[in-house]
């Protein structure tokens, strides 16, 4: 059975790993046999984690990655081509939010930011792996878009990052049916509340505590807690899955109001 779920002999593409679930999945990936290619901003710290991974045994190298400039996502599929061969597995991570902001205070710098980031960042990437799989005729791919629960059930406060995320999963859908031609299937992955740089704000604030009574479970998400979800996205034991959403958040978007 832990066959099923093996990345062995895949290699897998992962934006936005310098930090929160970023850095972590990317320990998943190559605890699970993965070659791992970890990109984002922040070459500094993408180099001690690729230390640590190689000293736990896996395979792993970085390159710099700013998902919003269509020339440094090729740069980073060429570092990653000469590396390993080519990409299997691609994980949408990168994301940002723009603090607490209405729509109505929120202002046009940082609207564009966040969708640039979190939405087109996705698309760009998805685009370059594609391009790359089909000149591989018949190789194929996955791609996991990493989600929100917020594109469902949202809070005040949070706008344009709710929009990109809810688009996001609309883009993972038209992105399955568009990818099916070339063997790629696309999911995404919506994890509840993660303490992470994007939701200290909300998790720091007088409200936690109230906050984290409306989970069914009743306590937060962990790191953890997306491994298992993630190695089913981005294995063969999804492999008649496409166009899904899977949400890890203990109950959250069902919870009553």
């Amino acid at each position: 059975m832990n066959d099923l779920f093996s990345l062995k002999g895949k290699v897998a593409a992962l934006s936005g790993a310098s930090t929160g679930i970023g850095r972590h999945l990317a320990g998943t990936l190559a605890r699970a046999g993965a070659h791992v290619m970890l990109g984002a901003r922040s070459i500094d710290k993408l180099t001690d984690r690729v230390a640590e991974i190689r000293a736990a045994g896996g395979v792993a190298a970085a390159a710099p990655l700013d998902v919003r400039d269509a020339a440094s996502i090729t740069a980073f599929f060429d570092a990653l081509d000469a590396q390993f061969g080519g990409a299997d597995i691609l994980v949408n991570n990168a994301g940002i939010e723009a603090g607490a902001q209405t729509y109505v205070t929120l202002d046009e710098a940082s609207w564009d930011a966040v969708l640039d980031t979190n939405l087109k960042g996705a698309w760009l990437m998805a685009r370059e792996l594609t391009r790359r799989v089909a000149a591989r005729r018949g190789a194929g791919a996955v791609v996991v878009n990493v989600s929100s629960i917020t594109s469902e059930r949202t809070t005040k406060g949070i706008f344009p990052y709710a929009v990109s995320k809810a688009a996001l999963n609309h883009a993972t859908r038209v992105m399955a049916l568009e990818g099916a031609k070339h063997n790629i299937r696309v999911n995404a992955l919506a994890p509840g509340y993660i303490y992470t740089n994007v939701s200290a704000a909300l998790l720091d604030s007088d409200i936690a505590e109230e906050f984290v009574r409306r989970i069914p479970q009743r306590r937060l998400g962990e790191f953890d807690d997306l491994d298992g979800p993630l190695l089913l996205l981005a294995s063969n034991a999804s492999r008649y899955m496409t166009g899904a959403i899977v949400v890890v958040d203990g109950g959250h978007t069902v919870s009553s109001l």
